[in-house]
């Protein structure tokens, strides 16, 4: 699922504000509020919550008609990264085109994967030094440079760990307390309206999490197909056993062919009717999720499809109700 990121390309693109009007980079620190930069808008709107009118946030990427996998970040996003207080990026390997933006930025950042229950911290132990030590090597360099070393130093995905931390609300409750408390200290003034809406907010996704939980009562060891990793995370909380081929999710992540063995596999299982239902990636797939999905609707399986970006206007909680509503409809 995930191709190469190429950063920096020099053709212009807009970029996308989700709390303010401007269309371009973020204004100036100047005009009062605390300039947060995401990388996608599901952090973004997370930030406007909390922020509200205190912020200014912009999502680089900010419509589910993107694909984050391959996102061509631009000298734009470079410079709006580059003038922003605050950074919110998911890490883990999705979104490795925000470490390029970021190089050489005083801003605050905060990296959601990273307050993952079983994010593997031992093997970042020397994130620090590399990161350092890639900032010295790069320092100067034009945008043109910076574009080539993207694709030189594309992060690979770390192996058995689920990047995809935006469908599990504990992580995010944690995001939402590190926002809270990077903003208060960027506006010192603005802590109490900081802190009520964090409430707010976590509130919601305390409630979010007892949905999944009773819902897991009810569909705990339904068999489901998962075409690529992305709702992974989501069907664990509600007790989805994931019956695909093993191979299947990973090759289809990795932007790779599916080998053919697994291949038809996966289709006779379909054909089978050992699955109560598909779970795909609305934004991406292929020949081989689309001959799955295609198999499944003959066979009167339904295929349920999950997106990685929020839609216009559409917040944090609304996106995630909107998916358990999808995933209840599969208890009979």
């Amino acid at each position: 699922m995930h191709k190469r990121l190429a950063a920096l390309a020099l053709a212009a693109a807009s970029v996308a504000v989700l709390s303010g009007c401007s269309t371009t980079a973020p204004a100036s620190s100047a005009d009062g509020t605390v300039q947060v930069i995401a990388s996608t808008n599901v952090y973004g709107s997370l930030a406007a919550a909390i922020g509200g009118d205190r912020v200014t946030v912009t999502s680089l990427i900010d419509s589910a008609a993107k694909d984050p996998h391959s996102y061509e970040a631009t000298a734009r996003d470079r410079l709006a990264v580059q003038g922003a207080d605050l950074v919110i990026e998911n890490g883990g390997g999705y979104d490795s085109f925000m470490e390029q933006l970021r190089d050489g930025s005083d801003a605050k950042v905060i990296t959601a994967a990273e307050s993952a229950h079983d994010f593997p911290g031992a093997a970042d132990e020397h994130a620090d030094e590399h990161a350092d030590e890639h900032a010295d090597e790069h320092a100067g360099e034009t945008a043109e440079e910076h574009a080539e070393h993207a694709d030189e130093h594309d992060h690979a995905h770390i192996e058995g760990f689920n990047e995809h931390v935006w469908f599990d609300p504990h992580t995010i409750s944690h995001v939402a307390e590190q926002i809270t408390t990077d903003l208060t200290e960027l506006d010192p003034a603005g802590k109490a309206d900081f802190a009520a809406n964090a409430k707010k907010l976590t509130d919601d996704l305390e409630a979010i999490e007892g949905e999944l939980e009773t819902l897991h009562g009810k569909l705990e060891g339904t068999p489901v197909f998962i075409t690529e990793p992305l709702p992974g995370r989501l069907a664990a909380a509600v007790g989805l056993d994931d019956v695909t081929p093993d191979g299947f999710a990973s090759a289809v992540e990795e932007g790779n062919d599916v080998a053919p063995a697994t291949l038809l596999e996966a289709l006779e299982l379909i054909k089978a009717d050992k699955v109560s239902a598909v779970l795909a990636n609305a934004q991406t797939g292929g020949s081989e999720t689309s001959r799955v999905e295609d198999a499944a609707k003959q066979a009167g399986i339904p295929v349920l499809t999950f997106s990685e970006l929020l839609e216009p206007d559409q917040s944090y909680a609304e996106w995630m109700r909107a998916a358990i509503s999808d995933l209840a409809a599969l208890h009979k």
